[in-house]
């Protein structure tokens, strides 16, 4: 059996979901891939497809999943809660079944190599993919979004692009496309509609302000949901598990007066991650293995 690769592009459109079947379907039209999951988020107005397949396989995907989004995806009247830089956002690869860390890295170049020239959209590469240490941390490029990086790349050498031209695409800006282990993508709900709680929080829990090793997080205000959220990534559930970061967020909320309302997964997990007794404990309603387990998607994938 060939060695597995899994695909999580994110793509900025969280409201139309024809829009993302498109992007979806032109992905899966590559033999061999497939697609394990794909979740829309109306207030991050983002989507995030989860696929798998072997490594030329899930390369190919790749390009044509940028090259619907450039289609389909105009950045200048795009908004939502999330950070963003381009219609296809992010798209790492990360190691499944027989496969190493370099097979991911050697997937995240080639992808990106390809999307640079044939597509003459700016890349970025970033985590085990980079070629500049600076830019191993997503943050470093991305949080400046669309509209700061229109300025900065090709007029600034700290952001000249891997791949591809020195200008921001007009309307689909850039990619960052990388390679890395599994991440989650976790998010808490809190019973208030005060934001500040939420951000709080979230500097507290997360790595870069002295919180949880390998755990990313902000603060951000549903305008759907009317309530705040601490949005976390993490980055090695291993290291920092979903159970310790939720007590700590409900510890916190909890001395703020404030409860949980409930946790979101978005996109997948690994069967070591998370089950049946930890979903109930934080708050994870509808859980069920067989669509939001790595390890259940793919073998309904194999058939």
């Amino acid at each position: 059996m060939k060695p597995l690769l899994e695909l999580v592009p994110n793509f900025s459109e969280g409201r139309n979901q024809a829009t993302v079947d498109a992007i979806v379907a032109a992905m899966t039209a590559v033999p061999e891939v497939a697609c394990l999951g794909s979740e829309l988020d109306a207030s991050h107005h983002r989507a995030v497809v989860t696929l798998a397949g072997p490594a030329d396989a899930v390369v190919d995907a790749a390009v044509r999943g940028c090259a619907e989004a450039i289609e389909r995806i105009d950045l200048r009247r795009h908004n939502g809660e999330h950070k963003r830089m381009g219609a296809m956002d992010v798209c790492p690869f990360v190691p499944l079944s027989g496969a190493t860390m370099d097979d991911a890295v050697a997937a995240a170049r080639a992808a990106g190599e390809r999307i640079g020239k044939e597509l003459q959209l700016p890349v970025f590469l970033y985590a085990e993919a980079c070629t500049r240490e600076d830019r191993r941390k997503l943050g470093n490029i991305r949080n400046i979004e669309f509209e700061g990086l229109m300025d900065l790349v090709g007029t600034d050498p700290d952001f000249a692009p891997d791949f591809g031209p020195a200008r921001l695409h007009e309307s689909a800006g850039a990619v960052a496309v990388g390679a890395r282990t599994f991440l989650i993508a976790y998010n808490i709900n809190l019973d208030t509609v005060d934001v500040q709680v939420a951000k709080d929080i979230a500097k507290a829990v997360r790595e870069k302000d002295g919180g949880f090793a390998k755990v990313q997080g902000m603060g951000f205000f549903l305008e759907d949901r009317q309530l705040a959220q601490v949005s976390m990534n993490l980055l090695d559930y291993e290291t920092t598990s979903i159970r310790t970061v939720f007590d700590k967020v409900q510890e916190l909320a909890a001395a703020r007066g404030v409860s949980v309302v409930e946790s979101e997964l978005i996109g997948l997990a690994p069967r070591a991650a998370i089950d049946a007794e930890l979903a109930a404990h934080i708050k994870l309603p509808g859980f069920d293995p067989t669509q939001q387990l790595v390890e259940e998607r793919l073998a309904a994938a194999r058939g």
